[in-house]
């Protein structure tokens, strides 16, 4: 796939897309021997591209997967009361990788892992507002009022939640089922809103994070993203 420079080199983890710009624009890196000083030049995989002499790629493999991470499992690396950790589903993966944020212990869906620190920072960082959206099941019938109270923001005692975007709402025999968009990373969020409104969550699972969906992908399961997928997420972050 053809990628423009700064994309590649920020995808390879030598730096964020503004600071690979400014590595092009001083003349410190080369393509196939070249020295290349134009922001529009353009890469593709088989091309040897150098940054002060180095070349790309020498650096630590970095790995982007996304996990559809099944419930009972903690979002953690290790856990010091030895219950299940997402870790023990990366079967036969040679490389080293850490979750991007949290599911409580009880959520399903979609967990993005990677060892590309500086993505997973920014991903987190409150300041890109990044969307995650929800499929919730609650008991009770949701009012058309405290919809409007989940989407314009509620006061959690450590602070008032941000806007959200609440649809697909339906109900059942016992409860109500929604999907909610949320653009910011509070613990334990939706449980904590869905509560002061007099609902319990029965059933949580996220769907989204910013480009990423969770399709199709079996509980349990994992994949590699793909390089339009680690492109798309460079492109909210830098």
């Amino acid at each position: 796939m053809t990628l423009r420079l700064q994309k590649f080199l920020a995808q390879a983890g030598i730096a964020s897309r503004r600071s690979a710009e400014k590595l092009i624009a001083e003349g410190r890196v080369k393509v196939n021997g070249v020295t290349v000083t134009a922001l529009g030049t353009k890469v593709e995989p088989s091309d040897q591209v150098h940054v002060d002499g180095e070349l790309v790629g020498s650096k630590e493999r970095f790995v982007y997967l996304q996990l559809n991470k099944p419930a009972g499992y903690i979002t953690t690396v290790r856990d010091t009361h030895s219950r299940p950790t997402v870790m023990e589903l990366l079967r036969h993966l040679d490389v080293r990788v850490y979750p991007v944020g949290r599911l409580d212990q009880a959520t399903e869906g979609l967990l993005l892992l990677t060892n590309d620190g500086e993505l997973a920072h920014g991903l987190l960082h409150p300041t890109r507002h990044v969307p995650k959206t929800y499929l919730v099941e609650v008991s009770g019938m949701v009012s058309g009022a405290a919809v409007g109270e989940l989407e314009c923001g509620m006061w959690l005692g450590d602070g008032w939640t941000a806007p959200t975007r609440v649809q697909s709402l339906a109900h059942t025999a016992v409860g109500t089922t929604f999907t909610i968009t949320l653009h910011e990373g509070k613990n334990r969020q939706i449980r904590r809103m869905c509560s002061l409104l007099g609902h319990e969550v029965v059933y949580l699972k996220r769907l989204s994070l910013g480009p990423l969906t969770l399709g199709d992908l079996a509980s349990g399961a994992y994949r590699h993203l793909t390089t339009e997928e680690i492109a798309s997420l460079y492109d909210i972050v830098f």
